[in-house]
């Protein structure tokens, strides 16, 4: 009879980014239980906000996490300009969107990067990041920065971007597709990526339901929601649908990011055909009051901000509700079953953000 042995896999692990703990129970190498550990980061961003002036959080905010920094305070700028009823100008949207479309770019080839690299295509891996740099190049042409772009404000954005350094994010798209038609067939049709991936880790659509699965882990299988659906920023005027897959599996879950790359492409160009004329920022006076919920479509999935206001330039309350912390559940789901030589590349099908859950 074989006997059940404990492991801990992570905070330190050679495929593991993020300083995650889950504590295996095998039974021979086959995982039969998951039990996580969490709470190896804490910065005390959460309670830093409700010090500092609420025009300047969204500096701080950016700093939840370094990946999908944008979105971060995009979430938290729309939360404020609801309770203060700003109407932000169009073209701030649209930055706004096209920023955000950057941001989901680099974060997928930096997820698919390091999922080619815990399972050992280490020319995958270098060769997505090679075309991240693309990314990362181009926001620092537009916003001055690489990743924390300072650019988003209550009332818009804080710097314009020219018609020149438009038209060079239209040929860094081009480049980023010509690199996606020549890297993607090969991280999604390759027979040893299809091993590893296919029929690994399976999330029914019953189970991302009830576990409250968001962002590509839900929609691989088959749960169809997407935020930007709901038409914030400027993506009500670009008319997004949510990618789905029905399989619930790792490959369907690498399917469904390596489609949302083309997605982007495509928003991007839609958002500069038809960026308007016009201020990037309006006037913010006066102080906050009330409460409000704040949702956006990250590349890992929805995140919540909870803002409460009371009338000075304080917060009350302010409370993040990241994906990888709604995405945790369902890798607990996955992995009971598994192989244990799996269990990384099942932890980095869910994209995991430590850092931004634990703030």
């Amino acid at each position: 009879m074989a006997k059940k042995t404990i492991i801990p896999f992570g905070p330190q692990h050679p495929v593991l980014p993020e300083p995650l703990q889950l504590r295996l129970v095998l039974k021979d190498e086959t995982v039969i239980e998951a039990l996580p550990a969490i709470g190896y980061v804490h910065r005390g961003i959460e309670k830093l906000a409700e010090k500092k002036d609420y025009l300047q959080n969204p500096y701080l905010i950016e700093r939840v996490c370094g990946i999908c920094s944008f979105m971060h305070s995009l979430a938290y700028c729309q939360g404020i300009e609801q309770l203060m009823k700003v109407e932000v100008p169009a073209r701030a949207r649209y930055l706004r969107t096209i920023w955000s479309e950057i941001h989901r770019i680099h974060s997928h080839l930096l997820w698919a990067g390091l999922l080619a690299d815990s399972f050992g295509f280490e020319n995958l891996f270098m060769q997505l990041w090679r075309s991240r740099e693309r990314a990362l190049d181009i926001m620092e042409k537009t916003a001055g920065q690489r990743i924390m772009l300072g650019t988003c404000m209550v009332g818009g954005v804080r710097r314009d971007v020219s018609p020149e350094l438009l038209a060079e994010v239209l040929v860094t798209m081009e480049n980023l597709q010509r690199d996606f038609d020549h890297l993607i067939p090969v991280m999604l049709g390759d027979y040893s990526v299809k091993r590893r991936l296919k029929g690994v880790g399976v999330l029914s659509q019953q189970q991302a339901q009830d576990l409250g699965a968001v962002g590509p882990v839900a929609r691989a299988s088959g749960v169809a929601r997407d935020l930007r659906e709901t038409g914030y920023a400027a993506y009500g005027d670009l008319g997004v649908k949510g990618i789905a897959e029905s399989a619930g599996d790792c490959y369907a879950r690498a399917d469904v990011r390596m489609s949302e790359l083309y997605q982007s492409i495509i928003i991007v160009r839609q958002a500069i055909k038809k960026m308007p004329a016009g201020p990037i920022s309006v006037p913010v006076k006066g102080n906050p009051d009330g409460e409000v919920i704040s949702r956006v479509e990250q590349p890992r999935g929805e995140v919540i901000y909870y803002i409460k206001a009371n009338g000075t330039k304080n917060l009350e309350r302010l409370r993040i509700r990241t994906p990888t912390y709604a995405n945790i559940p369902p890798l607990l789901m996955m992995l009971p079953g598994c192989q244990l030589a799996d269990v990384p590349v099942i932890t980095l099908s869910i994209d995991p953000c430590i850092s931004c859950t634990e703030r």
